[in-house]
């Protein structure tokens, strides 16, 4: 099985995360994505209510593509949530055909060496790296460390989960920002009213 896993916090999952899955789907051929919400992302400021609200929204925004799949993997562990290690479980899990790809944005991947057993992490996964508009990378060095990756060629979709967050806050419209279904589950439990709820 070629694997590709898609990892974030997705507070909330919006239309650019589902374009960016849909593109790496159809240019790469890779037979499942999968969805990891991380549950205590180590490098972010998170409310334990909103875990399972997160998980939620990922797997309203995904299910009607046959493709897509969620993991609560890192739900399980109910610990940090290191990639190193959730790629470890992955390839236990599945029968996997070459290495698994790892989506990633550019403003992560700059401090990739920063991550849990990077060193390690990076002989496991081979980066699908997408850039922001107009923002100058170059990763040679990375490269030069054993960082296996590629640009995806993708246009930019200028949509950010904080800008989404404050508009819902404010009482300000998100369509065409976020899944439908997203949306409405976000309206139905009062998400994101608090400033506070990250």
């Amino acid at each position: 099985m070629k694997l590709c896993i898609f990892s974030g916090t997705f507070n909330p999952i919006h239309n650019a995360h589902i374009k960016m899955a849909e593109y790496v789907l159809k240019n790469y051929g890779f037979d499942k994505i999968i969805f990891i919400p991380a549950y205590k992302p180590p490098h972010k400021d998170y409310q334990d209510n909103m875990c399972i609200h997160r998980y939620n929204m990922v797997k309203l925004a995904i299910q009607n593509n046959p493709k897509f799949e969620i993991s609560d993997i890192e739900y399980k562990n109910e610990g940090k949530s290191y990639s190193y290690l959730t790629a470890l479980e992955l390839y236990k899990q599945y029968d996997i055909d070459g290495k698994i790809n790892f989506i990633i944005g550019t403003d992560a991947f700059e401090k990739i060496e920063t991550w849990y057993e990077t060193d390690k992490f990076k002989k496991l996964v081979d980066f699908i790296v997408f850039i922001r508009e107009n923002e100058p990378v170059n990763f040679d060095d990375l490269r030069k460390k054993g960082y296996n990756f590629e640009f995806a060629k993708m246009n930019f979709v200028d949509i950010s989960s904080t800008e989404l967050r404050e508009r819902i806050q404010k009482g300000e419209t998100v369509d065409n920002l976020i899944p439908k279904e997203v949306e409405e589950y976000i309206k139905n439990n009062g998400l994101y009213r608090n400033t506070k709820m990250a």
